[in-house]
């Protein structure tokens, strides 16, 4: 059984708030419902190494569960559509002013058999790129876009780790 303390909790939950505010996101203002799902973060980083999102089954293979390690690749468009993410842990200004409630939204997250599809039709899929000088990295989370040899380590924007890029042209 993995434990996690309680001083482990907040000391995440500050740092993610912080975080998201400098970002421009928002917390969900239920701070035990926050709290319960950065335990589950924490939870899933001993039990995988990352930060599988608590409301998804994660696979524990880092490579397939890619596109839902917190911050997922569908946060932005579950903000953006429904008001928060798929977990509720990320809200918009109005559920976080209490104007609006966090309501149910649907998973976007396509089937395994789906993201296996796009994994092979993406490998299939290269750019011609020979005239760029650097290639051209896109965060998945949120779309920022870096010229450069390498992605960077953190996305400026929403924070996302360097795995979290890939090469866009």
């Amino acid at each position: 059984m993995i434990e996690i303390k309680e001083e482990d909790v907040e000391k995440t939950f500050k740092k993610l708030d912080n975080d998201a505010e400098k970002s421009g996101y928002h917390l969900n203002p239920d701070e035990e419902f926050t709290k319960s799902l950065v335990k589950s973060l924490l939870i899933n980083q001993q039990r995988y190494g990352y930060w599988a999102c608590p409301c998804r089954l994660a696979s524990g293979d880092k490579s397939d569960d890619i596109d839902i390690i917190c911050p997922c690749d569908y946060r932005d468009a579950d903000l953006s559509d429904f008001g928060s993410c798929f977990c509720a842990l990320y809200v918009s200004d109005d559920i976080k002013k209490g104007k609006r409630k966090a309501e149910p939204i649907p998973e976007r997250r396509p089937s395994k058999k789906k993201r296996d599809e796009m994994k092979n039709n993406k490998s299939n899929y290269r750019f011609d790129s020979s005239n760029l000088s650097k290639p051209v990295w896109r965060c998945k989370v949120c779309g920022y876009l870096c010229a450069n040899d390498n992605p960077p380590g953190i996305c400026p924007i929403c924070k996302a780790k360097k795995e979290r890029f890939e090469e866009f042209m």
